[in-house]
């Protein structure tokens, strides 16, 4: 029997393991978390910008952002100054505290790879008035605007 045919140990992740944030501008799977692995000191997780939608200018007062673009393009601005192009394979860094927002200006889904260090960062999420979570397995669809 080869290494893929074994189930993963708790070790591993699978997207359909966890539930998904969703938002008016699009989700969030949180795929480390300490809520996921007792102990865990960082967060990481994928994030969908919808077509044409971004966060708003906010800030994580404890924790350090790195955000890696899997795919898409969109705009980017980090500690209030001049917004800026990002697309696939580029990767912003946010420093703690610092003001920042993302806007999806493709056609296309923006996929981003988020980090939080320390972890924590994300807990803010569940308070916004547009948060909702889908249960682990659910597939959750783009809607189109």
């Amino acid at each position: 029997m080869n290494r893929t045919e074994h189930e993963p140990d708790a070790s591993c992740t699978r997207p359909h393991d966890v539930g998904t944030y969703t938002f008016d501008w699009g989700m969030i799977k949180w795929l480390v978390a300490p809520d996921r692995y007792d102990g865990a000191k960082v967060t990481f997780g994928e994030v969908v910008l919808l077509p044409g939608k971004g966060h708003a200018r906010h800030n994580h007062a404890t924790s350090e952002e790195i955000l890696y673009v899997i795919a898409g393009e969109g705009e980017q601005m980090v500690n209030d100054g001049q917004p800026y192009a990002i697309r696939a394979g580029d990767t912003v860094y946010v420093p703690t505290a610092a003001f920042h927002s993302t806007l999806n200006t493709g056609w296309l889904p923006l996929r981003l790879i988020a980090v939080y260090n320390p972890a924590g960062a994300e807990a803010v999420l569940r308070e916004l008035p547009d948060f909702r979570e889908a249960s682990a397995g659910d597939v959750v669809n783009l809607v189109r605007a």
